[in-house]
């Protein structure tokens, strides 16, 4: 019984990492990239390089982020979001790497240092120049009203502080989730398809370093061939699930 079995790895495990993709957040609302659905079936991304060297490229980008911007600014952590705080509460979870820029994750209850946020977050805006930071709100509406590509005081171009297609990932971030990777010896796949390099290699450092790998996700995924063990199914159904398990050895 897969749910039997992640409950005792979970139980047994010293260090749980858990990462997370798209597929969690769904069920807030907020669409997925690539399914049947997704963001990219309308929208062609607009390329790091490109945003920085074009006017009308950065217009496409914000009129592209302003289409969501509402829904994401309004979407409240799910059930899934909430069981997985719960098993930090409860000292189950090491680490909780994602690559959502939601923020839901931190709204669920998780505390925001212990959330590595592989490709950014959609509820800062950052200028591309000085790196000063911004609430997202103020610049949304004042884009909504212009259509102008927003700028800086020092004269950069703003931008929510999501890593774009062609942009340099966080070394940082990417240096705690991989050291992370490193120490667990129970890694948990949560909603992702693991297509998107370099962050699908977070989970495939932990199986490379001797962790059991558990992916659980609606639809198939790129690391099926090396998990221990697939659960199939909504996230949303299977970690409360997970939470309220009362089988011979419960949590």
């Amino acid at each position: 019984m897969p749910i039997h079995t992640l409950v005792q790895r979970l139980k047994e495990s010293r260090y749980v990492l858990v990462f997370t993709g798209a597929g969690i957040s769904t069920g807030s609302g907020i669409p997925d990239f690539r399914g049947p659905e997704g963001l990219w079936k309308r929208w062609q991304p607009v390329y790091y390089d490109d945003f920085m060297t074009s006017h009308s490229a950065r217009s496409k980008y914000w009129e592209f982020k302003l289409e969501g911007w509402r829904q994401f600014r309004d979407a409240k952590p799910n059930v899934a979001h909430r069981a997985l705080a719960e098993l930090d509460r409860r000292g189950q979870l090491q680490s909780l790497v994602t690559q959502n820029i939601d923020g839901l994750h931190q709204l669920a209850g998780h505390p925001p240092g212990r959330v590595v946020e592989l490709h950014g977050t959609n509820r800062l805006v950052e200028c591309q120049s000085c790196r000063q930071t911004f609430e997202p709100d103020p610049v949304f509406d004042a884009f909504e009203r212009s259509h102008q590509p927003p700028v800086c005081s020092c004269g950069g171009y703003l931008k929510p502080a999501t890593v774009s297609f062609g942009q340099p990932m966080p070394e940082e971030k990417m240096r705690l989730a991989l050291e992370s990777a490193a120490q667990a010896d129970l890694v948990c796949s949560i909603g992702s398809t693991l297509e998107v390099e370099p962050a699908a290699s977070v989970p495939r450092v932990a199986k490379s370093s001797g962790a059991f790998y558990i992916v659980m996700n609606q639809g198939a995924t790129a690391h099926d061939s090396l998990a221990d063990l697939r659960i199939e199914g909504d996230v949303t159904s299977i970690l409360p699930e997970v939470l309220s398990f009362r089988g011979s050895d419960p949590l």
